[in-house]
């Protein structure tokens, strides 16, 4: 039996965890009893664990995505999934082992799954690169997709990724055209396409399989454009504020939800997923097959119209997103005083009407930021040079408002 791993936060646990196996040891070697201290330990146990879980951080929740011992791609192809038959290699460069895939039965629908996989020790996590897909895998994936829609065969998808792949030769395979082409394929992809998050979803790693008609997620998996410690690093210099990041990230199943990004959180068993797996994978099944026979009541053509609202939904959410934060820094900076802008804040501020002056909804914001600029050029500008920028910037706002 495989030893339990408890994370940073659930080291209590792990104490009467410890105790309790130390109790039933002691039982198996001298034949004492230790019956009711054992059950009173178990029921502390299931106390304290459902206090921790009932509270945790975004960070917290990005821990338990990436437990060791969580259910990968296989875990629930194996107990979801009749008669799989894994396909292997793109048929161009080579077979990738970090994203796994073939043909498989959901009850009495032959269907094509697919998703990646992480390993479960250093030689198996060497050989499948931790889960990080490389171009050939988005490649075989594309593949398989194909295949299922030459043959009408429903798709479901398992993300489970820290990212892509950033290597040299990954770049010189072209990554970035791989996820692409994967984005434009599955948006136009004839048949019912599901995609559950089961632990890490990572930038545009899970993406390149996740354009799909239902997205749904583990009650303790993350969906995010980037990782805590690599948005910490980013904008802190610091990896140790990922916690941080993760409360700004957003990345947990109930925030994807309310913004509308997921479709149904999928409840994992106290502790999480890799606690009990067998009900989790009940769960996950059951979940896929009423999906599966919803999507299958509708004709393909209303599926590909709706995929394409889902898109459309999502670029929204993003504008609005955009443009209220952009709204916030701008009262910020007119409650701060509109003549005491120095060179880096006016730069700021030329970045800002740059990027959201394209943006859907954002005239308003540009009205308001032509009143901020034109203020700005009724003081002394510090140099001649922001002047002009200033009045060119003024310009911008002028088309917009136009437009």
């Amino acid at each position: 039996m495989a030893k339990a791993v408890f994370l940073e936060f659930e080291q209590e646990l792990g104490q009467i965890h410890n105790r309790i196996e130390e109790l039933e040891n002691d039982t198996i070697e001298t034949g004492t009893s230790h019956r009711a201290e054992i059950t009173r330990l178990s029921r502390e146990l299931v106390r304290k664990t459902s206090e921790i879980y009932r509270e945790l951080s975004p960070w917290q929740t990005s821990l338990v995505s990436r437990h060791p011992a969580r259910p990968y791609t296989l875990d629930y192809i194996n107990s979801i999934f009749e008669d799989f038959h894994e396909l292997h290699g793109d048929r161009h460069f080579a077979d990738d082992a970090s994203l796994v895939g073939g043909l498989a039965r959901l009850g009495e629908h032959p269907v094509v799954v697919m998703g990646h996989q992480k390993g479960r020790d250093t030689r198996e996590r060497t050989r499948r690169n931790f889960g990080m897909t490389r171009p050939e895998g988005y490649r075989k994936a594309l593949r398989l997709m194909k295949l299922a829609e030459k043959f009408s065969l429903p798709v479901f998808t398992f993300v489970d990724t820290p990212g892509a792949y950033p290597g040299i030769g990954a770049e010189e395979r072209n990554q970035s055209e791989a996820i692409g082409r994967n984005l434009l394929e599955l948006s136009k992809l004839r048949v019912p396409i599901i995609t559950t998050i089961i632990g890490e979803g990572g930038s545009g790693g899970a993406l390149a399989i996740a354009v799909s008609d239902v997205v749904l997620m583990l009650q303790y998996a993350t969906y995010s454009v980037i990782s805590p410690e690599g948005c910490a690093s980013i904008l802190w210099k610091d990896a140790a504020q990922a916690p941080r990041a993760a409360e700004a990230l957003g990345l947990t199943a109930d925030k994807l939800l309310e913004l509308g990004l997921v479709d149904k959180i999928l409840p994992e068993p106290l502790g999480g997923a890799h606690r009990d797996p067998k009900l989790m994978a009940a769960t996950l099944r059951k979940a896929l097959v009423d999906q599966l026979r919803l999507l299958q009541s509708v004709t393909i053509d209303e599926l590909l119209e709706a995929r394409l609202g889902r898109l459309m939904r999502a670029e929204d959410q993003r504008v609005a997103i955009g443009c209220a934060r952009a709204h916030k820094d701008l009262r910020l900076w007119r409650s701060e005083g509109l003549g005491v802008f120095d060179g880096g804040e006016l730069h700021v501020l030329h970045h800002f009407l740059e990027v959201h002056a394209d943006l859907y909804g954002a005239l308003r914001l540009l009205r308001t930021g032509g009143r901020v600029l034109r203020r700005l050029l009724g003081h002394q500008a510090e140099a001649p040079g922001d002047r002009r920028q200033l009045q060119a910037h003024v310009g911008l706002v002028d088309r917009a408002d136009v437009v």
